[in-house]
């Protein structure tokens, strides 16, 4: 009999097996599809020799990642690249501001208005956000604070709804950029803890970089799958699990899937019945023939660009595809384009791009035009330099991706206390109404990213129950 069985071989389900054989337990990971990875994967989407992220592509919580930072993944060919600035928000008039490795830089593109305030914000967590990052992504109750005071200090400013920190700022600049940062979940920005989001984000990039993985991110479930098997650990693919008695004896069942799926699985009736799913985003990959071309100069030495006018436009964005039923006209855009770092992702002096906007959850539309009006606002000529375009909206992204109900990559609506209190309000988020069931996805604190924690999280709790069962 296996010690634990893994479901799923997206990053958390890979880190929670690699937790628990690196400790003595004897594990084997089971996965659907015919590779493992997730939402951390890479493929020829659109034309031969150009490699795309089918979901995540910048890991500023990749690689500032508590537990990733306790494996030796480079070993395993893992390496991340950084571009000359991690992220830049353009506006219609030319300008941009941007969020850089260096703190005054940053502040610095906020204007003389703004540039001190947001020092000020940053100032009590740039030096402590190795352990701030590992006390707050432990939460609820699997590790005791290493720096309570910073933890607390971080809790009083993000607690709070973005609208109300953002009044700090003077400026469109500042606010706009930050109500990007806050936008990354999905959720309307005035949402409680929306501040702790967009701080996350800002102290991410201050300490590592917004970086992509060499090769694409599939190199980050790549390297922890090699990790796990030199661990002496299993992972089998083309595995389709409908009912536990699919799985081989085991004394734990792990599983980074939704609270729908591990429900149904494990036959767990309504325990998850009340989880909300959250707003869906309709995706394009894009092959170029060259540069997205930026009328600003910033973005185009960014590895992450944010897209919209105002703080106004990505709040109505992320109104409408959460509460109003209907897709923006103007979305706010989250834009990743890897080959400024790393050129190897296409062939030479080509580029690969990949844009995102904000739709209800199920959408069936298309909003492929809505999206490429809203970049030649920003970069005119960009449909000049399309060679081919693949594109995902949500029935297509669940299709691909079974935790991404409704197109919901976050794979739970990131608002109201299931923000940080989820898939269910219980000081034991990992555990399940089964006493050897365990959900370790990004349906589990610290929730969506590729990073791990719930991975690590969750492991905790099954050796902790391992142990005291003998």
């Amino acid at each position: 009999m296996l010690d634990a069985v893994v479901v799923g071989a997206g990053p958390n389900g890979l880190t929670a097996a690699v937790e628990l054989a690196r400790r003595g337990f004897s594990v084997a990971v089971f996965e659907a599809r015919d590779s493992v990875g997730g939402g951390a994967r890479t493929e020829e989407l659109t034309l031969p020799g150009f490699r795309h992220d089918p979901c995540s592509a910048a890991h500023p919580l990749g690689i500032s990642s508590p537990v990733f930072k306790t494996m030796p993944l480079h070993r395993y060919g893992l390496q991340w690249l950084h571009a000359d600035l991690p992220m830049a928000h353009p506006f219609p008039d030319g300008d941009a501001a941007v969020l850089a490795r260096s703190v005054a830089e940053t502040a610095a593109s906020f204007g003389p208005r703004d540039a001190g305030t947001y020092r000020r914000l940053v100032a009590p967590f740039t030096d402590r956000t190795d352990t701030l990052f590992r006390d707050f992504m432990s939460l609820p109750r699997t590790a005791l604070p290493r720096d309570p005071v910073t933890l607390a200090r971080f809790g009083l400013a993000g607690l709070p709804p973005s609208t109300w920190l953002m009044r700090r700022f003077k400026d469109h600049r500042a606010k706009t950029l930050f109500a990007g940062l806050v936008a990354h979940v999905m959720a309307p920005l005035g949402g409680v803890a929306t501040s702790a989001v967009g701080l996350v984000f800002a102290l991410a990039a201050h300490a590592e970089g917004w970086p992509v993985a060499r090769g694409g991110s599939q190199a980050i479930s790549d390297a922890l799958t090699a990790y796990l098997t030199d661990l002496g650990g299993a992972v089998h693919t083309d595995y389709e699990v409908k009912r536990l008695d699919d799985l081989p004896p085991a004394r734990a069942y792990v599983f980074d899937t939704s609270p729908t799926a591990v429900a149904r699985i494990a036959g767990l009736g309504h325990t998850y019945e009340g989880y909300r799913y959250g707003a869906g985003v309709f995706k394009v990959d894009y092959a170029l023939d060259g540069p997205v071309p930026w009328t600003a100069e910033e973005p185009r030495r960014a590895g992450t660009v944010q897209v919209a006018a105002d703080e106004r436009e990505i709040g109505t964005a992320l109104y409408l595809a959460s509460r109003g039923g209907k897709a923006p006209e103007r979305p706010f855009l989250i834009t990743v384009q890897p080959t400024v770092a790393d050129p190897s992702r296409a062939p030479e002096g080509k580029h690969t791009f990949w844009a995102y906007g904000h739709v209800p959850n199920g959408w069936q539309g298309d909003l492929t035009e809505a999206i490429e009006r809203q970049l030649e606002r920003f970069a005119p000529g960009f449909s000049d330099r399309v060679l081919a375009r693949a594109t995902a909206g949500p029935p297509e992204l669940a299709t691909r991706n079974a935790n991404y109900i409704g197109g919901d990559i976050g794979c739970g609506a990131a608002s109201g206390l299931q923000l940080m209190l989820r898939p269910r309000i219980s000081a034991y988020p990992y555990h399940t109404p089964h006493p050897a069931v365990f959900l370790c996805s990004s349906a589990t604190p610290p929730g969506p990213g590729v990073h791990g924690m719930s991975g690590h999280n969750a492991a905790k709790a099954v050796w902790r129950r391992l142990r005291q069962s003998g």
